[in-house]
């Protein structure tokens, strides 16, 4: 576990940042995300993904925990972002002109992309010990590039 304590501070610091980020544009923006019905629900998830990379991050950092119980805490964190993420793409996909579901379902297949591999991870650190570990890169990959297209969208392509 002591190889992972570097990568997950760095993850701890570069979610928080970006989650910053976020909260700037959704401030920034806000009349005009609230008047686009499937805007706040992006920037709900786009938060909550970068969340679940600050939680599990700070959540493995916590020193004297067992093996079983770390694979625990991930499994039910990614489940319950799964969870929210369903939910949340699948409201804004309803909410969604028929000519831009296309290009929305791009966004969706991202949001699993980043949020499913926390599930194999925590899975397979309950079955297989350390080596679940390494779901979480790339599950910390497809958050940070969805968080970064959600942050763009709602700095500068809502203003288009």
């Amino acid at each position: 576990m002591s190889n992972w304590v570097n990568f997950l501070i760095a993850e701890v610091g570069a979610s928080a940042g970006l989650t910053g980020l976020i909260v700037v544009g959704v401030s920034i923006n806000l009349t005009r995300i609230l008047s686009l019905p499937r805007l706040p629900n992006r920037a709900l998830l786009a938060l909550i993904i970068l969340l679940t990379i600050l939680v599990v991050s700070s959540l493995l950092l916590v020193p004297g925990q067992s093996l079983w119980f770390m694979g625990s805490e991930v499994l039910i964190i990614g489940l319950i972002t799964w969870t929210l993420a369903v939910r949340l793409d699948v409201d804004v996909l309803r909410r969604t002109e028929a000519k831009y579901r296309r290009s929305f379902l791009f966004n969706m297949v991202l949001s699993q992309c980043a949020v499913l591999p926390y599930i194999l991870a925590g899975l397979t650190m309950l079955i297989s010990g350390f080596a679940g570990l390494y779901w979480l890169v790339p599950a910390v990959i497809f958050s940070f590039l969805k968080a970064i297209l959600d942050a763009w969208v709602l700095l500068v392509e809502i203003n288009r």
